[in-house]
């Protein structure tokens, strides 16, 4: 990856953001959820590839914040869409975590409130867009009204139809805001899942993360990979294309996601500002002091 610190760590043979971005034909179903698109190493090499590239992510993230506070108006905003069990959280805790919290605003989006249902479905996204200098994470996002709904019939073709008018119109807006969108769909396979939710029901420590829903979900997986599948097809546009992580190797997604922020970040042609005083008389005064 382009400015990355020289490591030992096996690193990607093609930029992420090139391999990962979905294409005109994409078909969902190609993917396997098993594979590592672009990443000829194994587990303990991706491990070691995620420390080597946390100083890359934290440097550039601490430049994108300082230009905020000069009155730059770049931001990030990473989007994570997935089905349940899919890796969201250690996306957030392996990734994202690594960078200072001062300048990550994270948004966990739950099932809309009294008041957000009577707005219209954007009302609640408008007003957790990250603010400027700032890496914006949405932990599920607008795309919940366009994927439950459309599996459990909540919207008609022409409600659903609007909606994905509307979320390009309000990406296109963010984007000429100055804002890198990152949307990213952690594809996981639904034995993979099966075994992440027992596994939840295995570990007493874990059974605060299982959810009774999840299983009623399952029945629905077809349904719901149609509708991501219809997704990508109406809203993957070239201010922000849908990225597809293969994941059922936790390891290989974090490394991914760390990979497209890394680029969506260098992206945005980041420099340190220049003092606003004299240096060298500072140094004197602070020397003398």
């Amino acid at each position: 990856m382009a400015g990355a610190e020289k490591s030992s760590a096996v690193e990607f043979e093609q930029d992420p953001a090139g391999t990962l971005a979905i294409t005109p034909g994409f078909r969902l179903s190609s993917v396997d959820p098993e594979s590592t698109p672009g990443y000829p190493g194994a587990k303990a090499d991706g491990g070691s590839l995620l420390a080597a590239q946390d100083s890359r992510l934290k440097e550039l993230q601490e430049k994108l914040f300082a230009e905020g506070k000069f009155g730059s108006n770049k931001r990030i905003l990473l989007i994570l869409q997935a089905m349940d069990t899919a890796g969201k959280g250690g996306i957030v805790g392996h990734v994202v975590g690594a960078m200072d919290p001062q300048g990550v605003q994270l948004t966990a989006f739950k099932a809309p409130t009294d008041e957000e249902k009577s707005h219209d479905f954007l009302w609640r996204i408008e007003k957790a867009v990250p603010g400027a200098g700032m890496v914006g994470v949405f932990d599920r996002s607008h795309y919940e009204d366009v994927l439950i709904h459309r599996v459990h019939g909540w919207a008609d073709d022409a409600e659903l139809a609007r909606r994905y008018g509307a979320i390009n119109d309000f990406e296109a807006r963010l984007a000429a805001q100055g804002t890198a969108i990152v949307k990213v769909m952690l594809h996981i396979s639904r034995d993979e899942q099966k075994k992440r939710l027992l596994a939840r029901l295995d570990d007493p420590a874990k059974h605060w993360k299982y959810s009774p829903g999840d299983v009623q979900e399952r029945a629905h997986w077809d349904a719901y990979m149609d509708a991501f599948q219809k997704v990508f097809d109406k809203t993957s546009t070239a201010v922000a294309p849908w990225h597809v992580v293969p994941a059922n190797k936790k390891w290989y997604a974090r490394i991914a996601v760390q990979g497209l922020l890394i680029a969506a970040l260098e992206g945005l042609s980041l420099e340190w500002p220049e003092a606003e005083f004299d240096v060298a008389a500072e140094r004197e005064r602070v020397a003398a002091s």
